[in-house]
């Protein structure tokens, strides 16, 4: 075993608690932290699939808090986007009667005591028991956290202050309530953490469906992936390294101590050992123990349920059907002991409706659940994955079957709607999961783990503690708590109060000079000409866009053409004085990936996540200039409307020039709006090109308008932007004056994209590491990746370069190349005579030898 790494700590797994104790620590503790995943996305059940080209599945988190409390909006920077359900957002289907649980616990209570008025009292007595029994299971885990002689004496005291916590949840329902029908209610939704009512401790019940979703529910706008795309994004920055495909085999424990891990890359057979002595599992306890050779230890804990998963993508909306995107539980029984023992298919099954409640979805989906007994696929166990026998696709194709006809007789007709199906196993969880038996919620919800010394954050190793569900509770956001436990038991006191004060005030500002991103809706849809569409997007929540912008400025938005979203970037043509909304316009390309999508398939309604402000294009009403002198070229203009309508809510009264060419009278855009805006701006003048009959702008037309106090805003084609930038400065203009913005193109982006491939594989045969790029002066030179653009290597080594898009959109990184062989694209940001001075853009030169360059 080779020993070449080290790490100050290790955390096996990144589902959320994983990421979690990494964030914590590594913010925190100020340590370097190696995330190690053994799957092939990180991420955990935050993480998702897709099929058929169009539909995407979440794979462990169906719905949460509505609130998302103060632990992911840690954890999200305050990020977190959630959509909510409808008030009452679980529908109870039992044989005889139905039950549907509404948001907020005084509602709740209420509606329980209009439907079973002779047990109003004990009802009342019940939320109180509630109360009692979630202190209890908070107190048992907070202690579970701290050192052994604690553990060891807070662990009875605990019990006796909250005996209700560690009763079984059907012994507590019965000492309540007389009426089997509300004890069935309340009973109900153990699929939240998997343990049916006879066997789980009624603390666990308390804490998930009877506690944390009682202020209403939501599902994240995105996806659940949303969460993760976030949560990685932000470990990223705090230094945290993330691998996936690597598997732990073992926790190497030397004096009873962590000494490292020992890993295998699956991608590429590699085996190696990082030296460390602190490791967070967030593998589970089952296969913590496994790694340090005690899983013989765990035996006084219950085995665990796993589950089968159905995802069914439709070619409708379930809508169709009378539904609203709340979840339906299916009991067959009013007793749970009696729906467990029947056949996989047939116990209660669980169906969520994730696309009716994520604004961002393009195509409906449904995900039904049924807890298991994992045995039910002993046959098949040990058969590799994809050669399975026959045997089980007839299992699973019978229980698809068996799922549907549910549904099917619940909504008639739901059965033609669908158009694909998949069915997970607790084999696959085994697979995808790596969990042990498939168990889809870590340990059993039973008082024998909450009396375990071994179920809980601290093993009896030193330096290796557990985290996720099996440290805290079920869900991804009890696993997130789980995470904060074992950050419990790695920081230092000091560390920890801060910690707890930065989660408890949860107060993240967003630094005004960071865009803001997030998903936004889209209000409406106008077409402006036969090619040009405006769009509007307006916040999902309240009246107020969630950030400003300066008139000239863009937006990036990620467009759902594909399995993963493209990212395009459109200019802002709406006022910045505007609040309410903002608005692009964009053209239909030829052949155009993002511009067909937003022609052809967006519909009002639908969110798109959007970053911006971007850019330094742009223009204040107190800039000093005689002449404010815009020049656009066909949808090139989109900027320059924003100048425009900037300048008229700031009344200004100073001389401005619109010239704006389009090569046919269809094409004009903005007409209605720029007549509208010349009472408003008294010193507006307006000269409309149309080519086809008047030709270009050119310097007859340039000469009335320019002069060395004019300032100047040119957007439009490259070859214009070009040709108009030689002629303003042969007119006098000086070239600082000379503002320009170009559009990105999905185009250039992928041709960068393949020039720079092409030139790291020519390197490379070349046996060509890097290149060096030296610099005018006494900055040293530094090296550039073969493949990497000028920008990108020196921000690698912080060599400051003025720079704003890094798509070549704004011009901003200017710099000469002065010797030296390359692949750029100059975007039309440059004259011919500038051109051929070496001046190009640092985004989008790639370097194919050594380079000179100068400012």
């Amino acid at each position: 075993m080779v020993s070449d790494e080290e790490a100050d700590v290790v955390v096996i797994g990144s589902g959320m608690g994983g990421l979690a104790a990494a964030r914590t620590i590594a913010q925190f503790g100020g340590k370097r932290v190696l995330v190690l995943e053994q799957h092939y996305t990180l991420g955990g059940m935050t993480h998702e699939f897709s099929r058929a080209g169009r539909y995407r599945f979440g794979t462990g988190l169906h719905y949460m808090s509505a609130s998302a409390g103060p632990f992911l909006g840690f954890m999200t920077d305050g990020r977190a986007q959630l959509s909510p359900l409808p008030d009452d957002y679980d529908a109870m289907h039992f044989p005889e009667f139905e039950f549907a649980v509404p948001a907020t616990k005084e509602r709740f209570r209420a509606r329980l005591k209009e439907r079973f008025p002779a047990e109003a009292d004990a009802i009342d007595g019940f939320f109180r028991t509630t109360r009692w029994a979630m202190a209890g299971l908070a107190a048992r885990n907070v202690f579970a956290s701290f050192p052994a002689g604690v553990r060891k004496a807070g662990a009875p005291i605990v019990e006796r202050l909250f005996p209700s916590t560690f009763r079984s949840l059907r012994d507590q329902v019965s000492r309540s309530f007389h009426d089997p029908r509300l004890r069935a209610v309340l009973a109900a939704r153990w699929g939240l953490y998997g343990t049916p009512p006879a066997s789980s401790a009624f603390g666990y019940h308390a804490a998930v469906p009877l506690t944390f979703f009682m202020e209403g529910t939501a599902h994240p706008v995105g996806g659940p992936q949303e969460l993760n795309r976030v949560v990685l994004e932000i470990l990223q920055r705090y230094g945290v390294v993330l691998r996936s495909r690597q598997r732990v085999h073992e926790v190497v424990v030397e004096g009873g101590k962590v000494a490292g891990v020992d890993v295998e890359d699956t991608a590429t057979g590699r085996r190696y050992r990082v030296r460390t002595d602190t490791v967070v599992s967030a593998a589970g306890v089952r296969n913590t123990y496994r790694l340090i050779g005690k899983s013989h230890e765990l035996t006084e804990l219950p085995e665990e349920r796993s589950a089968v998963m159905l995802f069914l993508g439709l070619n409708r909306s379930p809508a169709e059907f009378g539904l609203r995107g709340e979840n339906h539980w299916f009991m067959p029984d009013l007793d749970e002991y009696d729906s467990i023992h029947r056949p996989p298919g047939e116990g209660t099954l669980y169906v969520s409706f994730a696309s009716l409640n994520n604004p961002a979805a393009r195509f409906h989906t449904v995900e039904l659940l049924e807890l298991v007994d994992p045995k039910v696929v002993d046959q098949w166990r040990g058969t590799p994955e994809n050669d399975r026998p026959d045997s089980y696709r007839k299992f699973k194709d019978e229980l698809t079957g068996r799922l549907i006809a549910r549904l099917d007789a619940r909504w008639p007709g739901f059965r033609e709607t669908i158009a694909f199906a998949e069915l997970a196993t607790p084999l696959s969880f085994e697979t995808y999961q790596h969990s042990v038996l498939g168990s889809f919620y870590g340990l059993a919800a039973t008082p024998q783990r909450l009396r375990s010394a071994r179920a809980g954050c601290r093993t009896p190793v030193k330096g290796l503690v557990v985290a996720g569900q099996d440290a805290w509770g079920s869900g991804v956001v009890g696993a997130l708590a789980g995470g904060l436990m074992a950050a419990n038991a790695v920081l230092k006191p000091r560390q920890l109060g801060t910690m707890w004060q930065a989660i408890r005030s949860c107060a993240v500002a967003r630094d005004s000079a960071t865009p803001w991103e997030g998903y936004l809706r889209v209000a409406g849809i106008e077409v402006l000409t036969p090619t040009v569409r405006r769009i509007r997007f307006e916040p999902l929540d309240g009246d107020t866009m969630p950030f400003a912008f300066a008139a000239g400025q863009y937006v990036k938005v990620a467009l759902p053409v594909a399995v993963e979203p493209i990212e395009r970037s459109y200019s802002i043509c709406s006022s910045p004085g505007e609040s309410g909304f903002v608005e692009i316009a964009v053209k239909h390309e030829p052949d155009g990936l993002g511009s067909g999508f937003l022609h052809e398939e967006l519909e009002a309604g639908l969110a798109l996540r959007v970053s911006g402000p971007h850019g330094e294009f742009t223009w204040d009403p107190g800039t000093e200039a005689d002449t404010l002198l815009l020049i656009a070229g066909g949808v090139g203009i989109t900027p320059l409307m924003s100048v425009l309508l900037a300048a008229a809510d700031a009344g200004h009264t100073g001389r401005i020039v619109l010239l704006a060419s389009y090569r046919t009278e269809d094409e004009v855009l903005f007409g209605p709006e720029i007549a509208a805006l010349r009472s408003r701006l008294p010193g507006l003048a307006v000269s409309i090109f149309v080519t086809e009959r008047e030709g270009r702008i050119g310097l007859d037309e340039l000469r009335p308008h320019v002069g060395l106090t004019t300032r100047v805003h040119l957007c439009g084609p490259a070859p214009m932007m070009q040709d108009l930038i030689g002629r303003l400065t042969e007119l006098g203009v000086p070239r600082e004056a000379i503002h320009t913005e170009a559009f990105v193109s999905g185009r250039s982006k992928e041709t960068r994209r393949e020039k720079a491939h092409a030139i790291a594989v020519a390197a490379a045969a070349a046996g060509v590491t890097e290149f060096m790029i030296g610099t005018v002066g006494s900055a040293p030179a530094f090296p550039c990746s073969p493949g990497q653009t000028v920008l990108d290597a020196a921000n690698a080594v912080g060599v400051a370069l003025p720079q704003s898009c890094g798509e070549g959109a704004c011009g901003t990184c200017r710099v000469r190349v002065l010797s030296g062989a390359y692949e750029t694209d100059d975007r039309g940001m440059f004259s011919a005579d500038e051109l051929a001075a070496g001046w190009r853009l640092a985004c989008q030169t790639l370097p194919t030898e050594d380079l000179v360059i100068g400012q």
